[in-house]
């Protein structure tokens, strides 16, 4: 339900939806009935080691735990995706002075938030504002112009726009089609994050195309030229080549992630065991590991479990 109350944008609100009508909690549940399914052959061949009975072979049982795994690896493949539609994006636009930044940013929220001027260094500090796109919540960070300077307050502007790449999802490299494209700055970037983060963008091509300079959107925020381009390399860069729905099983919760990640190293453990031919009983508490892990995402723990399962499918005692 917190999930649902603290939902911003319609991505997000789809997404809680989603959990609380029990997506991710059935596909947990099913992957952790597979568990104690293969948990009660297990602990049925240790009830039987005096008559040598094998209820699983070893190559089955390793496919039974790889299937597992491999369906656990994708639910934590989700997790990037679930904490973008969880608390969104944030994007810094970056550039020296004077190339369009606090226009974009304009042109972006629909609104003249930023104050647009031809004189160099008019942003001064960081302005945060909000805006939902395509569903999903972006935070943008109109930076100060990174450029040396000998004003105290435009320097500390400068400093508050390089922890601001620092923490950014995306960094737009706002650059002018009639200058130069700042090597410089670039390289500045590169060492405050990764390359994959930055898409670099041509601004004001309603004034002049240069088709030798390599950047990766050209727009115009005086036409809107070249905006629903930028949209799409947005979402390249945060979602990649993902296409999950609301129909999709989707982890948004670092409890649940941290939780698949200690399922999936016992599965590990668990095959390390059977590859080197331990005794069954470092095999079944590996298994339970995982069950226990699994189970504690959806509340469901009990030791009673396996024996159930046990009884139910094995004549036993009868």
């Amino acid at each position: 339900m917190v999930e649902v109350i603290n939902a911003r944008t319609d991505a997000s609100l789809r997404g809680a939806r989603n959990q609380l009508d029990g997506i991710l909690s059935k596909k947990i549940h099913e992957l952790r009935t597979q568990l104690i399914n293969t948990s009660s052959l297990v602990e049925l061949e240790l009830d039987f080691t005096e008559e040598d009975v094998e209820f699983v072979a070893k190559d089955k049982l390793l496919l039974m735990i790889e299937f597992v795994i491999a369906e656990i690896e994708k639910l934590l493949d989700t997790y990037s995706f679930g904490r973008v539609i969880r608390d969104g994006v944030n994007v810094a636009l970056v550039g020296i002075p004077n190339v369009g930044k606090s226009s974009l940013l304009n042109y972006l929220l629909k609104e003249a938030r930023a104050i647009v001027s031809e004189i160099p260094g008019t942003t001064r500090d960081v302005i945060r504002e909000e805006v939902s796109i395509n569903g999903v919540l972006f935070r943008l960070f109109d930076t100060a112009g990174i450029r040396p300077t000998m004003n105290e307050i435009e320097r500390e502007g400068v400093s508050r726009s390089r922890e601001a790449v620092k923490n950014a999802d995306v960094v737009l490299f706002v650059n002018d089609v009639q200058q130069k494209i700042s090597i410089e700055l670039r390289e500045e970037l590169l060492q405050l994050t990764a390359a994959e983060k930055i898409i670099t963008i041509l601004n004001k091509v309603d004034l002049e195309i240069l088709a030798e300079k390599e950047a990766d959107v050209y727009i115009s925020t005086l036409t809107g030229y070249g905006i629903n381009n930028l949209f799409v390399k947005l979402q390249e860069k945060i979602f990649g080549g993902n296409a999950y729905t609301e129909h999709s099983a989707i982890v948004s919760n670092v409890r649940h992630y941290e939780n698949l990640k200690k399922a999936k190293t016992s599965l590990l453990n668990a095959i390390n065991a059977i590859k080197h031919n331990l005794s069954g009983e470092y095999i079944s508490v590996d298994l339970r590991n995982a069950e226990n892990s699994l189970g504690e995402i959806i509340g469901e723990i009990t030791s009673d479990d396996i024996l159930n399962n046990i009884f139910s499918r094995f004549c036993i005692g009868k």
